[in-house]
This record gives structure tokens, C-alpha cells and sequence, in this order.
């Protein structure tokens, strides 16, 4: 069998009581590709009395991707960027040698909001790029057929098909659906490794049955492979698998333990910049 893992998702506090289902990173899979991060938030129903309040706080060594099936937030960071992001819509933000933002529900605006929001660790040498941000709207991004699934290319590659989103290394990032009852394949290029992340329906894989929630995790070089028994929604998602070794302490990425400690002291220290508009920071963790 193609598969080295399957992963059940954890219950994780990402501020103000606001829970998602976390996957990675876990101790027996730090990453998959350069994916090192995964949230599933939602689906919540989100009103005056109870918002997705995550206040300003900083990244290092990453990028993040914020991808909504439904509700609205407003996005903002340090490079003075304000912007909503959608269902179908991309925000991508480069952390790079840091960047500080904040991500905020309309409190005025009763509303289910459901999306996944991860990281993308960056190469040893983009590490310390310059922070930068962009959006993308949901008819930009390509739409194609493969094996009878629909499929959006949310970010990378994927064989003739490219997203405008800016990517740092090999990866492919999916949303999908496929009726009930078929198969499906997706080739794996050698040196990466893939992931499939089950939203709805049913598949199976050999014998093992996969529930939404639940992520997949394929060996490297080998190609990704299942069966829907139910008509089902998924995401796929992978590339290359890089040569050095990642340091994950909270918000921070890096290939440099000391890199990751100066960051810490940054934030404690206030040396990171601010988000406009934003008044409520987190505070760094004690341990």
C-alpha cells in the first residue's frame, strides 16, 4: 500500500475559545512536502456573541494560505494590508523575515464560516525574504477535470495547469470532488510526497475507510490513490520534500534553532512592526 499514515485531527484553541481541528504538524509527520501547518475551522455559526477573534501576532520562515468554504474574514498585517477573504478566494501571505497580522470574524454579521487555513514552510533560502501578501480572487485560480473529479488548483503546479498564487518550491495545493463509486489517481513526481484531506462523503483506501476529518498521508515518490464510496470533497495537497530539518516553536518556522529564539525575544521585546487598526496583540507563549 501507497500510504505511510493516516491521521485523525487533534482539537486546538486558536484564541478567545475559538476551536479547529488540528492534523499537522504531529510527532510522527512534521510535514508533508513544504506543507508543515493544518487547521480546519469550522464548520461555526459566528454572531455578535461569539466571533473568530484571532489577535496580532508574528510569523517567521513560512507562508500561509487561507482558503474559506463559507463565511467572511477580514485579514490584516503589518504591511498595511486590509482585506477580506471570501469563499473560493486565496490570501497568501509570505512571513518570510517577519511579518505580524491579525484575522477577525464581522461581529455585526451572523454567519457559518468553514475554511482550512495552513502553512508552507519556505526553502532555506527564501527563509528570509522580504514579507509581502496577495489575494486572489475565486475565478482566477484554474479549474480542470482529471480521473471524472472536478478539481481547483488553489496554489502550485499541477501537470499543464498553474495558480497565480506566488509559490517558493515545488508544490501542489487541490480542492476536489468526485462522485460515488469511482477511482482515483494522482501521479506523484520522485523527491515529493503527497496528502489528501477528506471535507465530505466517503472513500476508501484498501480496507481502510476514511471519514471527513481524517488525513491521508502517502508515502514519498508514490502516487495518491483511493475510491470514493460516497460522493465526496477533498483536498490534496503536497511537493517537494526539503533536505533540512524544520524547527516548528509556535508561530515561528525556521531551518535555525538560534533563528527561532531571536524571534522569540523580538516579539517579547516589541521589535516586530504593528497592524494598523489593531490594538490587541498575543502575547509569547512561556513555554
Amino acid at each position: 500500500m501507497n500510504v505511510e499514515l493516516i491521521i485523525n485531527p487533534k482539537a486546538s484553541d486558536i484564541g478567545d475559545n475559538f476551536i479547529v481541528r488540528r492534523s499537522l504538524p504531529r510527532a510522527e509527520k512534521r510535514m508533508v512536502g513544504p506543507f508543515i501547518f493544518w487547521d480546519h475551522m469550522g464548520p461555526v455559526e459566528l454572531s455578535e456573541t461569539k466571533e473568530m477573534k484571532v489577535r496580532a501576532h508574528p510569523h517567521i520562515g513560512l507562508a500561509t494560505l487561507t482558503f474559506l468554504f463559507s463565511g467572511e474574514i477580514m485579514h490584516r498585517d503589518s504591511l498595511g494590508n486590509e482585506q477580506a477573504i471570501r469563499p473560493g478566494e486565496v490570501n497568501w501571505m509570505t512571513a518570510g523575515k517577519g511579518i505580524v497580522h491579525s484575522e477577525r470574524s464581522k461581529p455585526s454579521e451572523p454567519m457559518t464560516l468553514e475554511g482550512i487555513q495552513l502553512w508552507i514552510a519556505l526553502p532555506k533560502d527564501s527563509e528570509e525574504v522580504e514579507p509581502s501578501f496577495v489575494h486572489h480572487k475565486a475565478n482566477e485560480l484554474p479549474r480542470f477535470e482529471h480521473n471524472e473529479a472536478e478539481l481547483l488548483l488553489i496554489a502550485g503546479k499541477v501537470m499543464d495547469h498553474i495558480s497565480p498564487v506566488p509559490v517558493y518550491s515545488d508544490l501542489f495545493y487541490l480542492k476536489g470532488s468526485l462522485k460515488r463509486e469511482k477511482n482515483f489517481e494522482f501521479k506523484v513526481k520522485p523527491g515529493c510526497e503527497a496528502g489528501l484531506y477528506l471535507t465530505k462523503g466517503k472513500i476508501k483506501i484498501g480496507e481502510e475507510v476514511i471519514e471527513p476529518g481524517m488525513m491521508v498521508i502517502y508515502k514519498i515518490s508514490k502516487d495518491l490513490m483511493f475510491e470514493t464510496i460516497e460522493e465526496s470533497e477533498f483536498m490534496i495537497f503536497g511537493g517537494e520534500v526539503f533536505p533540512e530539518k524544520r524547527n516548528i516553536w509556535w508561530n515561528f518556522v525556521s531551518s535555525d534553532k538560534e533563528r527561532i529564539e531571536q524571534a522569540k525575544r523580538d516579539w517579547s521585546e516589541g521589535h516586530f512592526p504593528e497592524v494598523i487598526n489593531e490594538t490587541e496583540i498575543i502575547p509569547l507563549p512561556k513555554s
